[in-house]
């Protein structure tokens, strides 16, 4: 499948920012054999006064870029061609979960896509709240390959949870958001990461984009308007990375363009930095996926 991409991220300040950095994570870049990205654009503005792109070390297109002439709206606008393949998950060579920990001990690389990066503390996941891991515990059995527990868990809080853009933030953690049994797709993923490392299974944020617009007699996917984030799963070295969407119960497919990885949301923030200035901001962002002719 062959899709138009565009997007518009920033922010309105209430008073004049004098300087700022940031660091954008929002480009999607070609992954063998399943996305191919064309006719990319990417402009700032105002225009910084320097800029490096760069490959950050899960992977992903990232850019550093400094600001320093007064602004009060910063506006980064994406727009490319991206040619979508449906990954083939390999879910029935999955590992069972007795067998997982010596999966896990023969495995010695520390490379981006090593398992051991993705099994411990991570900045947003500093610790597992015990009813998340009571929560996951429950589908869980030596027997069950870790694709049947990852499925199971992904079903089971696509049925237990609200979609509510209301409820919560970008900085609700893992545990409020699974107080509050809603959120978006950054909350549902993160609970789902807490929940797969409470039993040592390497699990990861993944983020990206989803078509706007279904196909005919389809129904719209959850989170489509906006950037989204789904879940990536280590299920032993023969089915390898496997990812999850638990916002829409789903594996993701030809729908889903990935951006980047990350353990979790704080790898692979859309935009970060510091700035210096008074007042608040209104963070805002927009993003449309059609079909391409």
């Amino acid at each position: 499948m062959r899709y138009d991409l565009s997007l518009e991220i920033g922010s309105d300040y209430a008073h004049p920012v004098s300087t700022a950095r940031h660091v954008l994570r929002v480009v999607p870049g070609t992954l063998a054999d399943r996305q191919t990205v064309r006719d990319l654009s990417l402009t700032i503005d105002p225009e910084p006064e320097s800029r490096r792109d760069f490959t950050g070390f899960f992977g992903g297109q990232a850019s550093g870029f400094v600001l320093r002439q007064p602004h009060q709206r910063l506006t980064i606008r994406l727009s490319a061609t991206i040619e979508v393949t449906r990954p083939d998950w390999r879910g029935a060579e999955a590992s069972p979960l007795g067998d997982l920990r010596e999966a896990l001990r023969r495995t010695a690389s520390v490379a981006p896509e090593s398992p051991h990066h993705f099994l411990g503390p991570s900045p947003r996941l500093a610790r597992i709240a015990a009813p998340i891991a009571a929560y996951a515990a429950a589908l869980a059995g030596e027997a069950r390959t870790v694709h049947e527990i990852a499925l199971a868990l992904m079903h089971r809080i696509h049925g237990d949870f609200r979609y509510d853009p209301k409820a919560t933030d970008v900085e609700t953690s893992a545990e409020t958001a699974f107080a509050l049994k809603r959120g978006v797709c950054q909350d549902f993923t993160h609970v789902m990461i807490a929940g797969l490392r409470s039993l040592a299974i390497p699990a990861g944020y993944v983020s990206g984009y989803l078509r706007t617009l279904p196909p005919p007699g389809k129904p719209k996917l959850v989170g489509a308007d906006a950037m989204h984030a789904w879940v990536r799963v280590w299920c032993g070295p023969e089915a390898g990375w496997i990812e999850y969407d638990p916002t829409n119960a789903m594996l993701a497919g030809e729908d889903h363009i990935v951006a980047g990885f990350g353990r979790d949301y704080a790898d692979i923030a859309p935009l970060a930095g510091t700035l210096k200035g008074l007042g608040g901001q209104n963070a805002f962002q927009r993003v449309d996926i059609a079909v391409a002719d």
